[in-house]
């Protein structure tokens, strides 16, 4: 089975990437849908052009599919991209956005190729926990909601700090896994890599919500 895995180079896609290579598949190709505007209605903005660097590591043709952001036209540009790969099926790590997985489900029906989110619906807190358990290293690139302040930025995450963010989630009511957008994740490390990604930057704190402004990458094989 030769797949696309449509990655962002968070987190979920990450599990999503590392669920095809368990089941013995060819990742053939990481595409990432890069957002030139300022918005989009089902796709991550920040930090997707360092998805380049994992598929270097791990030695895997990048797609970039430069997209405006506008609703519907975006999956048609998607669309366009992976109907030019010789794959017979897309990857994607999408959890509970029935917006974004019902698109991708007609997209790739249109293509006549196969659809897989292994992530789909999966527990908030089995998921996290998988992720330490695997050996994933997800660096916290931004926080944007009430109980993440800026010591969180640039955090990688493991069994201690997890379970404080789990403690912080029930206290201020977000998700633990993020999928609110209370933060952003890039995986720096973890089983479907061969290296590790280690950056350069600095933090940006406005008060209220927060970046790693990334200044430079380096891959460590």
């Amino acid at each position: 089975m030769r797949v696309a895995v449509l990655s962002s180079g968070g987190k979920d896609s990450a599990a999503a990437w590392w669920w095809a290579m368990c089941r013995g598949w060819e990742v053939a190709y990481l595409v990432t849908v890069r957002i030139t505007g300022n918005d989009s209605w089902m796709f991550q903005i920040p930090g997707t052009e360092l998805v380049e660097h994992q598929a270097q590591l791990a030695g895997i043709p990048w797609i970039q599919v430069p997209t405006v952001g506008v609703q519907e036209k975006e999956i048609d540009d998607l669309e366009h991209a992976l109907r030019q790969l010789d794959i017979d099926g897309v990857v994607s790590g999408a959890l509970r956005s029935d917006y974004q997985k019902s698109r991708i489900e007609r997209m790739a029906e249109r293509l006549d190729i196969k659809c897989w989110t292994p992530l789909w619906h999966q527990s908030s807190e089995a998921h996290m926990d998988g992720l330490i358990e695997h050996g994933f290293k997800v660096f916290i690139t931004g926080v944007s909601c009430e109980g993440l302040d800026q010591r969180w930025i640039g955090t990688v995450l493991n069994r201690d700090n997890l379970s404080e963010l789990k403690q912080l989630a029930q206290t201020y009511r977000f998700n633990v896994d993020g999928e609110g957008g209370e933060y952003e994740t890039l995986v720096i490390a973890g089983p479907h890599l061969d290296g590790e990604l280690s950056l350069e930057g600095k933090v940006h704190w406005d008060g209220v919500r927060g970046s790693f402004v990334i200044s430079d990458v380096h891959s460590i094989a």
